[in-house]
């Protein structure tokens, strides 16, 4: 090989060794490159042959009944499941399918790389109104034990759609009155006009949740904010009838209820310490 072709190969070479490293560096992982796929179908008789079983199982039933098993880290009359639909199963009702592969992740509100520790309790603080787990609560190690299980058919890096909670926006103002002749049409019946929610009397637990006052979420709650409420209202309500609302009722019905009067959060002038804070925050 004369000195031409060989200065040549040299160059080849580092050429691709830099787009690999820098493929490295940016995170341009193989599994990136996968194409998005639908949340997997969870098989829940495999959840009778883990060793762990009970402590999974219990980790489900703190997210099905939060409130009731936890009423003194729990403000709020709301469970986690009454947004992460399905026990955290449903696309587009931010699935816990796969979660443990997404965190550390940073987040813009709190300024830093929250770990899925603390994802938990700010939701803890937030949308249930209440206070932090400590780390070493074995009620938080139940929750973290049932999102592990249910991220194990899912590959590291793996995208899946419907992760999160969907967001709409629209490019105009949003409609109190309208949203509220549209809340009293479409949501009412289950969330009852005064927007408190409705106990069924054989439990003496919300079958559905209140969605202002007392009860409810406060301030510094994703779903008190404009545009993750429209999105979730769109995607996922009412139920049994998901998708039959279009774009303007699911935006002024969130407006309307998420302006509502709800527990303020004591933390708040904490959050978005370097910015970025979204337009529709309440604070």
């Amino acid at each position: 090989m004369n000195q031409g072709i060989k200065t040549l190969v040299l160059l080849l070479l580092s050429s691709a060794w830099a787009i690999a490293l820098f493929a490295i560096y940016k995170g341009k992982t193989a599994y990136e490159k996968l194409a998005p796929i639908s949340l997997p179908s969870i098989n829940w008789e495999q959840l009778q042959h883990e060793p762990n079983r009970d402590e999974i199982v219990k980790g489900k039933k703190l997210l099905e009944k939060t409130y009731e098993m936890l009423p003194d880290k729990v403000g709020a009359k709301i469970s986690c499941t009454n947004c992460h639909l399905n026990a955290g199963t449903k696309a587009n009702a931010g699935p816990w399918i796969g979660i443990i592969h997404r965190f550390p992740q940073y987040r813009d509100r709190s300024g830093k790389y929250d770990t899925l520790t603390d994802r938990i309790n700010d939701c803890f603080e937030r949308s249930l109104n209440g206070q932090r787990l400590p780390e070493d609560d074995p009620n938080l190690k139940a929750i973290l034990a049932y999102m592990e299980w249910l991220s194990r058919p899912v590959l590291p890096h793996q995208k899946l759609k419907g992760i999160g909670m969907p967001r709409l926006a629209l490019n105009r103002e949003p409609n109190w009155e309208r949203g509220k002749e549209w809340y009293m049409q479409k949501c009412a019946s289950c969330h009852q006009k005064d927007g408190q929610g409705l106990i069924d009397p054989s439990t003496q637990s919300y079958r559905f949740p209140p969605l202002w006052g007392p009860n409810s979420f406060n301030i510094g709650a994703g779903m008190a904010r404009l545009h993750t409420a429209a999105g979730f209202i769109k995607h996922n309500m009412p139920q049994g009838q998901e998708g039959t609302l279009s774009d303007d009722e699911a935006f002024d019905i969130a407006y309307f209820f998420s302006h509502q009067e709800r527990p303020d959060f004591a933390k708040k002038h904490l959050d978005w310490p370097k910015g970025n804070k979204p337009k529709d925050a309440r604070y």
